[in-house]
């Protein structure tokens, strides 16, 4: 899949970044020429996806995105490395699945600290740098789910939902240091798309205008776009990649 984009001299950071989507999109980043940071919390994964790639321009680090002093720590060494951090991938997220009256509130905070406190962690350990340099970019992840929810995901439509207020304030706080905040709604053939039941995954599938789920590689374009200088002028918006599902 050839991209225009070129990402030479930047380091870019992606969480989640040993399969799936996060996997697809900072492969696209190296492939446009960015070192990368790849994150993810299973290092056994990071590095069996990141063995094969240069040592001097992809720096896998195991982080659990919830666990604040260990993202301080991952950011410090990617500014050691690279001098910094230019475009920040904040994809990392897990499902604990269950009814609201059955969920229990470790179910519910764990998947808000991974997506949204992880998020949050991550943002705001990179912009002081972006500010600094006076050019920057954050990318989110959020999902249908958080604008419309989903039968027993309470905890994961609360936390996608509450992605996008973050990316919209922050992109308002920082608009005027050079740095855009926007997000990607993706909807793609994911390990979390592969643990729902066949009946359900059938009637999700059909409901997508375009018949199917996408691969994660298809992602990678948005992601991209939203991160270089020809998306300057872009803050604070939520680009859905899904197929048609958010019409």
């Amino acid at each position: 899949m050839s991209m225009s984009f070129d990402f030479s001299g930047r380091t870019v950071a992606v969480t989640g970044a040993a399969q799936g989507i996060g996997l697809a999109v900072a492969r696209s980043f190296h492939d446009a020429g960015a070192r990368v940071v790849a994150v993810d919390r299973d290092e056994d994964a990071l590095t069996d996806s990141w063995s094969a790639a240069a040592q001097d321009t992809v720096l896998p680090i195991g982080v659990d995105v919830a666990d604040e002093d260990a993202v301080t720590s991952a950011v410090a060494q990617a500014e050691a490395w690279a001098g910094g951090i230019d475009v920040m991938v904040n994809n990392a997220g897990i499902t604990r699945d269950v009814v609201v009256w059955k969920m229990t509130s470790a179910q519910w905070r764990a998947v808000l600290d991974v997506h949204l406190t992880g998020t949050f962690h991550f943002t705001r350990a990179v912009i002081p740098r972006m500010r600094q340099q006076g050019w920057g970019r954050v990318v989110n992840v959020t999902s249908y789910t958080g604008m419309h929810g989903m039968v027993g995901q309470a905890n994961y439509a609360a936390a996608k939902a509450g992605l996008i207020g973050f990316t919209k304030a922050t992109a308002k706080e920082v608009a005027r240091f050079g740095i855009t905040v926007n997000a990607v709604s993706p909807n793609a053939s994911t390990a979390m798309v592969a643990a729902i039941p066949a009946d359900k995954l059938a009637a999700l599938t059909e409901s997508v205008p375009m018949g199917r789920f996408a691969e994660p590689r298809e992602m990678s374009a948005a992601f991209q776009f939203l991160a270089s200088d020809e998306a300057a002028y872009v803050t604070g918006t939520v680009l859905p990649v899904d197929g048609g599902v958010a019409m």
